[in-house]
Formats: C-alpha cells, structure tokens, sequence
C-alpha cells in the first residue's frame, strides 16, 4: 500500500497559489507515484485540468479527506524531478524570493520526455545463393529498385535504411514488401541524441608540479575523510588551474562520483569540451542553451543512468541530475553571468554549496581574479584557500605597457591604437605571432548623437541610446526595436548627425586599414549568433588562420592560445564609468585576464593597457598583476560604505506600466519598510528612479536594503511579500534581488 495524500505545487507562477495544494492519490497511483513527477490535477472552482508538481507525499491529511479531490492521472512525457532538486528549489524561493513553481522550473534541466532517436539498419536474411536467385527473378520482371537493392545487401550484407531510402533512392514501400515476403528484416536501435561530435585521441595525463599535486591530494583526502567543504584555487593566469580540475575529477570517477564542471561562457565550451575529452573520452558531455531540447533531455538521462561521468556548461548546467555527485567546479567563478538575471536571481557559487551539501560533495571555485566575495570567505576561514604561484610553462607573466591616451592625443595621434600598439602589432606579424585585440564594446557605433545641438537618438521604449549598426538600422540592445538610421537631427533638423564608432567592426576596419597584410577574425554578440559559430571562429584562430583576433569579452575568458603573445586593451577604462559599486572590481578582473592570454605558449608575451585613467588603483594593479594588493584597496571602500561582502544588500525592483503607480508603490514599500528596518539597524536608500528608468514601455524604481545580516534582509523580504500579496496588484511587480551583481 502507497500513501494517500499528495502534495502538490500547481504550475501557475503566482502568489496566491505559490503552496503546495493537498490531493487524494486513487488506488491506482499508490503504489507508482514519486516525488517530482508532474501530474493532472482539477483545480479551482470549475476543475480546470492544470499540470502541478508532487513535493510531498504522506498519509496525514491537512484538511477533511472528504473534501479533498482526486489527482486524475500521471502526466504522459512529464519529468521526474528528483528529491533534492524539489528541496533545492525550495531553498531558492526562501533564499532569492519567488514563487515556489518559478524556482521549480528552474531546477528542471527539461521540462518533457523526447522521443528517443532511432538508428535502423536494413539486413538481408537468404543465403546469398538464394538472394543471388531472387535478384534474377527481380530483373526479368523489370523490379529495377528490388533487384537494385537486393544487389547491394548481397555485396554489404547490411545496409543503413537512411542510405537505402536516399543515395539508392529506393522507396519505404520497396523496403517493406521484401521485409513481408522474408527477404530482408529491419533492425531498429534507440540511441541518445549526443551533442558532443568530437574525434580526438584520449591523451595521457600531464605530470602535475608540486603546487598541483598538494591541493588534489589534500581536496581528495578531505572528502574521503568526510569533509568534503568549499575550496577557492587562486591560480595565476596559465598556472594550470584545469590540470587540477581534471585530476580531481579522475579521483572521484575512481571512486563511483560525477563532477559538474560550471563555466561562465558558452564560448567557452569547445576548448574546454576538447580538453576534458582528451582525458575521460564520451564520458564526457555538455549542457547549455545551444542544445535542442531533445539534446538536453537526453544528456539528463544518460547522468541519471550514469552513461556519462562529467557534464561541462554555463550556469544551468548545475541542474543535470547526476545521482552520485561528488564534485562541482566552478570555474572563472569571478564572472557575473554565475548570477541570474531574471526570477529567482540566484549566484551558481551559492546554489552549487547548497547543493553539494545535500550530495555530499566537494565544491571547488577556482580563478586567476577571484570575485571579492570568494576571497573574502576564504580569508575568513569559510572556504580553503590553494594558490598556484608559477606558469606551467615556466615561463613569467607578459611585460605590461599602460598607456595614458590624454598623451597620445597631445602628441597628435588620433588613432585608435596608440603609438606602442601599432609598433608591436607590427612587429608580431612580422614574425608570424597571433595578436588578440580586446574592446569592451559591441556592434559599429555605440550611440547616434547630433553634432550641432547634442541630441542623442534613444529608444522610445527604453531610456537608453539607439546602437548604430553597418545594416543602415539603429537598434536598442535592449527590446530589440530598430529603426532606419536618420538622416537629420530631429531635434533641430542638422544633416551633422553621426555614431560614435568604437566598436569591434570599426577596430576590424582600422586594421584592414592599416595593416592590409593581416588576415583579422571578429568574436562578438553580432558574430556569435548561430550554433556552431564560436567553435568556428576559435578553431579557425587556433589553427592559425588568423593573425588577430578582435573582441569583447568572451575573447579574454579562459581560451589558451600558445602562439599569441601580444594583447592589446583598448578603452581599458570603460568599465570603470558604470554606475555600480563593483566597476573597480570589475575593470582589474577584466583587464588582469585578458593580459593573461599573452605569453601562454614557450614565447615570451606583452600587452598593452590603453586608458584614460592610467592612475587608477584598479588599472595600477591589474598591470602589476597584483590581486592582494587590489584586494586590500578595494575592501577598504567595501568596509566604509557597507556594500558585500562587508555587509549584505537587497535590491527591489519596481516595474510598472506608468511612472506615477510605480513611484507610490515604491514609496509605500519603502515607508513599510524603514518602519521595521530602523530597530534593526539597517540602511535603506532611496525608493529612486533606476538607472535605465524605462525598458519596454515599463517603468522601474529601485530601493536598496544594506544590513550586516543576511537573515535580517530575508526577514523583510518575508514581510513585503506579505504586504505585496495583500495590496493585489495588478500593472506593477516586484522583484527580489540579493547581492546584486549590477545595480539598477
């Protein structure tokens, strides 16, 4: 006997149904249904079928059993969600604010069954003297595709149905007549859709140094022992971070475990795809939005059967329902895109240790430039710290140039690439070097302003500049509405009206310029748009068909090209003039990794930082290469104005369809807050307009919570949830945002 009740979260993304709903479970199901699986079930006052989710099942009913309704069946093609993901997701509705049903479909990697791809193979059952027989018989009756196809499978044997059907252009019902009359048969076998198409010879493991092998026997020992923990690797760039990665992995295959391996970029896949498979083969697979859902749905079934050991991919990846995890890397963990942006806004560092816990597993962070927070943990004793202090090639990190562009432009140059980085662009074509060239932008122009009265063109959707891009269109990268480009200011009718151009295409065209001897490759948003095309760009610049490689920051995440030893960073600063309390940090990460991709092979390598704020502490440090010193800096800021990880921050996001209905609610909400936050101690600031104040026609106002405990912040969430629930709105949401990783 199963048990009698079931618990239920209905899918339906809204407050007043975000609890679980109890059901009777009919005789029938008691004995086959599971927490996670999704299921019918009649609901509200006309018994409208709706799918919902079982979290719980028990024999204590809630409320009168006669009362209760009946669950209607199993959902046909629904997924069960295992145990620890329904737990989690729970966790991630407290955690970040959602509802329970959001936080669910986001710990489902798929949200349906695939029909399994099927291989069939055409088989010729006579002896070939009888076949032989039959093929005459075929072509004195004139059955040319009979006798063309029996003459095929007397010679192979076997044959595929799809080449059967295709290049011998014989049709289904030619197939089928001879299966009836005994002739041939047809084999049909089910097999997983792999999105893993890689012919690389397994290689042997690398001898790892002294550094390496200390933090793989102390991470592997520690989790024998029953400790597994959270450790940061802080390696320098090319220290050989992914060497330890992957001896740690090998210790847990050994001992029965899986391995999630979190990288922040889709781009990013290929090298490190291709690396792991050199080691561990098709144990190995990937997971990220490229996949069909027919892909994903399969490489979650071959983790659950544990036909694969290891599954590399972006932030969704850590949902794969491996049942013997024992390892989560995360890699470049300094990286923003760990944080999601829409509900619930979840850090993967944070989910990943929560999940783990239930595992059992080891968490490993690892970075050149680790995130604040990280280090922060690490240096309080919550997280073990390792280092790797040398490269592996034993060669030193590149010789770095900063240059101050205020000077370049009194001395009279007016090019984008100032007088050193034209001078050794030059100088490494010469000796057939490969040159990366990084810009923190995207598209042709940056924005479409009047040179005669200042006028910026904007998106009347969203309170941000239009883009202009070589298609003749402006586009808001935003929404995604696009316009023709104008021809006169419309604001006073001037023809002077020009993109500022600072972006990848134009650097592309500056360098055809200049340099019309360079083959030159792009890597942006524009050139990364189909499925395969990072692959293709990466491959092309690794196999050196290009001597330059231009572009944004997916160009300067990880990727390992020995022949490049010359990086130059245009605009270096750009990233230090965003409104948000993490820009500091942000610039010395990005600039600290793209200057690590020089010098990575035997050859020595340099880089250039072109700047406008060559005194900044960030830009000092990051041409030192020194983080404890930008560490140190930037804590003190931290510490002195409350912001993570000194203290913790909640943001809340008010969105509304006017601007009047957005600023009461904002305003209400903020009063209902400072009247329970001041005995607590916390700051509050604003309810203010956001940075983009408009997006899509919707308005958004902003309030920010600092308090030293995290706790205290979820408490007030609690709270306006309440409050929210009861207020009924209608044209306005609220969004929960903790920690966030960009202001609004």
């Amino acid at each position: 006997m199963g048990f009698l009740y079931a618990n239920i979260i209905v899918d339906i993304a809204h407050e007043k149904v975000d609890r679980p709903f109890q059901y009777k479970i009919p005789d029938a199901l008691q004995t086959i249904l599971r927490v996670g699986m999704a299921v019918i079930i009649p609901f509200g006052k006309g018994n409208r079928k709706r799918v919902g989710y079982v979290v719980e099942l028990t024999n204590k009913a809630e409320y009168d059993p006669d009362k209760l309704k009946e669950i209607d069946e199993i959902k046909t093609g629904g997924v069960a969600v295992e145990e620890h993901l329904i737990r989690l997701a729970a966790w991630m509705k407290e955690q970040y604010g959602s509802t329970m049903i959001t936080a669910l479909k986001t710990v489902l990697p798929v949200k349906q069954t695939y029909k399994a791809k099927e291989k069939r193979t055409v088989r010729l059952l006579l002896p070939k003297e009888e076949a032989q027989a039959r093929r005459w018989e075929f072509a004195r009756k004139h059955n040319v595709a009979r006798e063309r196809l029996l003459a095929e499978l007397i010679q192979e044997g076997e044959l595929p149905y799809e080449l059967i059907t295709g290049k011998l252009n014989v049709t289904a019902k030619t197939i089928q007549a001879l299966q009836e009359q005994g002739i041939l048969a047809i084999d049909t076998k089910s097999y997983y859709r792999n999105p893993v198409t890689l012919q690389a010879s397994v290689d042997e493991k690398k001898t790892l140094s002294e550094e390496q092998e200390a933090i793989v026997t102390d991470v592997l020992s520690s989790y024998r022992e029953g400790r597994p923990g959270v450790s940061l690797l802080h390696g320098i760039t090319g220290s050989g971070k992914t060497e330890v990665y992957m001896e740690l992995i090998a210790g847990m295959v050994a001992q029965g475990k899986q391995a999630i391996v979190l990288i922040p970029e889709i781009a990013l896949t290929y090298q490190t795809l291709l690396r792991f498979y050199k080691r561990f083969g098709d144990r190995v697979s990937v997971m990220n939005s490229k996949l069909s859902q027919g892909e994903k749905y399969d490489q979650c079934e071959r983790a659950k059967k544990g036909e694969i050991d290891i599954i590399i991919g972006p932030r969704s990846a850590l949902f794969t329902p491996f049942p013997n995890l024992g390892l989560i890397i995360i890699d470049e963990e300094h990286e923003s895109s760990y944080k999601s942006e829409s509900m619930p806004k979840y850090h993967a560092r944070e989910v990943a240790i929560e999940l783990a816990s239930y595992h059992g597993a080891c968490v490993v962070l690892g970075s050149a430039t680790p995130s604040i927070e990280a280090y922060y943990h690490a240096n309080n004793g919550h997280y073990k710290l390792f280092r790797l202090t040398k490269r592996l090639t034993g060669g030193v990190l590149p010789d770095v140039y900063t240059i101050d562009l205020r000077e370049e432009l009194r001395e009279g140059n007016r090019s984008i690439f100032s007088r050193k980085l034209q001078e050794l662009i030059q100088d490494r074509l010469e000796k057939k070097e490969q040159i990366m060239l990084f810009l923190n932008r995207r598209g042709y122009a940056g924005f479409v302003s009047c040179r005669a009265c200042g006028h910026v063109l904007k998106c009347p959707h969203c309170d941000v500049s239009l883009s202009e891009h070589r298609n003749g269109k402006m586009i808001c990268h935003y929404c995604g509405y696009e316009e023709r480009k104008a021809s006169l200011c419309p604001s006073c009718g001037s023809k002077f009206i020009l993109g500022f151009k600072a972006g990848t295409q134009q650097i592309e065209d500056v360098l055809h310029t200049q340099f019309p001897q360079a083959k030159v490759l792009r890597m942006d948003a524009d050139t990364t748009k189909s499925k395969d095309s990072y692959e293709e760009i990466l491959s092309a610049f690794s196999n050196k068909e290009a001597d330059i490689l231009v572009g944004t920051q997916m160009i300067v995440k990880g990727h390992d090209f020995p022949d490049v030893t010359l990086v130059g960073i245009l605009a270096a600063d750009l990233s230090l003039s965003a409104n948000d309390y993490r820009a500091g940090e942000r610039t010395f990460q990005l600039l600290t990794q793209a200057a690590g991709r020089a010098g990575r092979g035997s050859k020595a390598g340099e880089v250039v930082i072109q700047t406008y704020q060559p005194e900044h502490y960030s830009i000092i440090q990051a041409a030192k290469q020194d983080y404890e010193a930008f560490y140190e800096e930037e804590m003190m800021y931290r510490d002195l104005l409350l912001y993570p990880p000194a203290a913790h921050m909640m943001s809340l996001l008010v969105i509304s369809r006017t601007e009047e209905t957005g600023a009461k609610l904002a305003d209400r909400l903020a009063a209902c807050m400072k009247s329970y936050m001041i005995e607590k101690k916390a700051v509050i600031i604003g309810p203010a307009p956001a940075s983009i104040g408009k997006i899509n026609d919707m308005y958004r106002h902003v309030i920010y919570v600092k308090h030293k405990e995290y706790a205290v912040l979820t408490q007030m969430k609690d709270r306006l949830e309440e409050w929210i629930e009861q207020m009924e709105l209608k044209n306005e949401a609220v969004q929960f945002d903790f920690n966030p990783m960009n202001t609004y």
